[in-house]
């Protein structure tokens, strides 16, 4: 049995198809509620239990019937100001389930985040040296950064595989609100209006829509999860986005492409509660990965949301 925690939601629900279809039926998902998130889980083959249940009963798993955990869930919210809800389900629960996997030698892959790296100002190494240093901007960056130094302090890097996603987007995220990205966000703000907003820039050194971000597409961040599985021998904390930092702007007009509609942005106020916390560039340094074994290339941002957009958005059904 494979164990996949956040199962139901955006990564991990593109996960649990890519599992059955490498022929892992029994899989357990865990999460908050399987009925909030019940069209991520249509057609593929799991099992469920709530996220609290389970971490109650995992000291009654018996290790010879599980192969490996996932432990993609967590709190999401870049905006969460409750640190004991943070603490709990991102921080401690991942201790939880991280110990229990080394005690039984079963295989452990987790979702840290790009959001460790904060303003960007030590750069974007997943050197063990650098992640030390690192300062997030909000408490769900913390969460995950805490859990990361955990890890070296305990000296069990080698022993677990971790990915700092970055900016993910694709199909299943469509319960996410807020937190969903700017590529779904895009597409029914230019069929509502026909056009699309993107903040004005607050830092001189970048003109207004030019700030970057490492975009990558759900389908790739699960490739490389999925090699990571079939790999048990790679070990370490990861960055996982494409290595190539690409402007909203870039953005924008890919998705008015891929609908084909004419390109009209429009720049707006940056919210004040955002500006000190807004990350104005993010690249993944995807060497480490890379010299680890991984050589499939990354789609290129304007491939992956013309997929996404016609694949996927523009469809009766758009989920995988």
């Amino acid at each position: 049995m494979t164990i996949l925690t956040g199962g139901a939601g955006f990564i991990g629900s593109v996960l649990l198809r890519r599992l059955n279809e490498a022929g892992h039926q029994d899989v357990l998902v865990v999460d908050a509620s399987a009925m909030e998130h019940s069209r991520n889980l249509e057609g593929k083959q799991y099992r469920f239990e709530e996220r609290d249940r389970f971490i109650e009963n995992l000291r009654l798993l018996d290790p010879s019937h599980i192969e490996a955990i996932l432990h993609i869930g967590a709190i999401t919210s870049t905006t969460e100001t409750n640190k004991a809800l943070l603490d709990k389900y991102n921080r401690d629960y991942s201790r939880t389930l991280a110990e229990w996997s080394f005690e039984h030698g079963k295989r452990f892959i987790y979702a840290s985040s790009a959001a460790t790296y904060g303003n960007g100002s030590n750069g974007f190494s997943d050197s063990e040296e650098v992640i030390r240093k690192l300062k997030p901007l909000n408490l769900y960056g913390q969460s995950k950064q805490e859990f990361d130094v955990w890890l070296l302090d305990q000296g069990c890097q080698d022993r677990c595989c971790g990915f700092k996603f970055f900016n993910v987007f694709g199909p299943n995220e469509y319960h996410k609100g807020d937190m969903a990205s700017l590529v779904f966000k895009a597409y029914h703000q230019i069929t509502k209006t026909r056009a699309l907003r993107l903040f004005r820039s607050e830092n001189p050194q970048y003109r207004n829509g030019e700030f970057k971000r490492d975009f990558i597409y759900v389908m790739d961040a699960a490739d490389v999860v999925m090699w990571a599985l079939e790999n048990p021998s790679v070990n370490g904390i990861f960055n996982l986005g494409t290595g190539k930092a690409r402007s909203w702007n870039d953005l924008a007009n890919a998705m008015f492409d891929a609908m084909g509609k004419p390109r009209n942005i429009i720049y707006i106020d940056m919210p004040e509660n955002v500006r000190k916390q807004y990350q104005y560039f993010t690249e993944a340094d995807m060497s480490k990965l890379r010299m680890a074994g991984y050589a499939k290339p990354f789609q290129e941002l304007e491939d992956s949301i013309k997929d996404y957009a016609q694949n996927y958005l523009e469809q009766p059904n758009p989920y995988y």
